[in-house]
């Protein structure tokens, strides 16, 4: 024979529990959470990478013999399987501090085709990725050299890099401008 169990709960008593499961849950997530200390959120580098300070530590000083700025704007764009032998090799040549952003676009290389489903699709838009580093200590031509030589493949679809002047620069923390503030 079975018998029926049957639980009858007033409106207080279902908030309560109510409660209840919301603190315990609560405990628990916030646990989930809890913010790292400094030590536990800094990560080791891999055990293959060599040990090149990234962190921009450099002197900076004036390039130019008129004594004015000389702070310029390297942007390549690159193909995205190159970014770490790009971080390296610009790391090598004393220019570690870098934007990197991921964007797609056309240049010279021809378009992918493909099927998907019985359609034909065209991929015309690459997957590339564009890195930006401002240079006043390092010069601009072997951060350029840098860029070419680690992106190099010999392939269509290597990439590109443009060198801009920058007018000015503002580091906003301590409101050092112009080269000291790269």
């Amino acid at each position: 024979m079975i018998q029926r169990l049957t639980i009858e709960l007033t409106t207080a008593e279902l908030l309560s529990v109510a409660v209840f499961l919301g603190a315990v849950f609560g405990a628990l997530a916030m646990v989930g959470l809890r913010r790292l200390s400094r030590a536990e959120s800094v990560q080791a580098e891999p055990p293959d990478t060599p040990a090149i300070a990234t962190d921009g530590g450099i002197e900076t000083h004036d390039l130019r013999a008129d004594g004015g700025s000389a702070i310029e704007m390297v942007v390549a764009y690159v193909r995205p399987d190159k970014l770490g032998d790009v971080k390296q090799g610009l790391a090598e040549a004393g220019a570690p501090s870098l934007t990197v952003t991921n964007v797609s676009g056309r240049g010279s290389q021809p378009a992918k085709k493909g099927q998907w489903r019985g359609e034909e699709y065209t991929v015309d838009l690459h997957q590339k990725v564009k890195i930006e580093c401002v240079v006043a200590d390092v010069p601009t031509e072997d951060v350029v050299e840098a860029i070419s030589e680690a992106a190099h493949t010999g392939e269509p679809g290597d990439g590109k890099v443009f060198v801009m002047p920058v007018e000015d620069a503002l580091q906003i923390r301590t409101g050092k401008r112009g080269t000291e503030a790269v």
